[in-house]
């Protein structure tokens, strides 16, 4: 089964209270689930791969084979792609785990889009961070 998952992070400062959450849907756009969840104080980027753990992990628990991930961080899609390194001691962590997530669906692809074409999850992102105070 394929999916698409939209994701997104972010902190309010930086680093500051943050959060992350995804959006997993089919195809053609009928939401299957979606998810937030606050962080504590984290860094932009931090909260964008939070973000991006978060939706392949709830895309696996749906039974998922197949992802499309589509977030607003063109930092983390293309270190997921292996275009630029990881050089924050903070976010090789987490990248080591996106890929190995990653590696266990049989087809993949993350890739980064204007803001405006990850509205869901970016409003979720703000509901809970102002769900947090």
């Amino acid at each position: 089964m394929k999916v698409v998952v939209h994701v997104d992070g972010g902190a309010r400062g930086n680093p500051g209270p943050a959060a992350a959450a995804a959006v997993v849907s089919t195809p053609d756009g009928e939401v299957l689930d979606e998810s937030a969840e606050t962080l504590g104080r984290a860094t932009n980027n931090v909260a964008e791969y939070r973000g991006l753990l978060l939706g392949l992990m709830r895309a696996r628990e749906l039974g998922a084979t197949e992802v499309e991930v589509l977030n607003d961080s063109e930092l983390v899609a293309k270190q997921v792609n292996g275009v630029y390194k990881v050089k924050h001691v903070d976010m090789k962590p987490l990248h080591a785990a996106a890929r190995e997530v990653l590696e266990g669906f049989e087809r993949w692809t993350v890739r980064s889009v204007p803001r405006a074409r990850n509205a869901h999850a970016d409003a979720l992102v703000n509901q809970a961070l102002d769900a947090a105070g």
